[in-house]
């Protein structure tokens, strides 16, 4: 049985070390050249802006497309934080101990299928809705390194990560949107019901 090159990757480690032993450096070096080659990528830089992660959440439909599970509007939850503090708390930095699970189950983030440290673009093409942990989870590694897949993308009118409840929760109360954050996901969430 021929092995895939994944497979000997222990082995290329192997004959690197067992070529260090014999005190064989250029051998060593040639192995691991032609065998386990390094390849240096120049990444580059991350340009996410609210709008642009908005018109990746709407693409998307609010779905985690690494695990296909709803996900909810960022305005929604860091609302329900300022309505209910001790039941939904929020810490600024993110501390885990100070915050709720929702930021990180249900909190829409911005993934690049192909990492940037690993040569990806930053592209809109690159670019999937998934939840905090589930970034976090996958980190710089590639979903065939992982063994994910993708999703297909949601339906806005079957779930839109309770946006319309955002903006109606804001109608009643407005008094919310004195916060920064609120207010530009607030105008994001308009612009995109327009």
């Amino acid at each position: 049985m021929k092995l895939s090159r994944a497979d000997t990757k222990p082995e290329t480690i192997q004959e690197i070390c067992d070529a260090l032993v014999d005190h064989q450096a250029a051998l060593a070096k040639q192995i691991a050249s032609s065998s386990y080659p390094f390849t240096p990528i120049r990444p580059q830089e991350r340009r996410i802006s609210p709008r642009s992660a908005m018109r990746t959440f709407l693409r998307d439909g609010f779905i985690d497309r690494y695990s296909g599970k709803r996900l909810v509007f960022p305005g929604t939850i860091r609302l329900l934080s300022l309505y209910l503090p001790r039941e939904i708390p929020f810490h600024p930095n993110w501390k885990m101990a100070e915050t709720h699970m929702s930021y990180w189950e249900l909190f829409p983030t911005i993934d690049h299928i192909v990492p940037i440290a690993r040569g990806g673009s930053d592209t809109d093409s690159n670019r999937v809705t998934t939840s905090m942990m589930r970034n976090a989870a996958k980190a710089n590694w590639t979903m065939e390194e992982l063994g994910w897949s993708l999703h297909p993308a949601g339906d806005l009118r079957q779930w839109n990560g309770l946006m319309k409840h955002f903006l109606a929760l804001v109608e009643m109360d407005p008094a919310p949107l004195a916060e920064p954050y609120v207010k530009k996901w607030y105008d994001l969430a308009m612009e995109a019901m327009r």
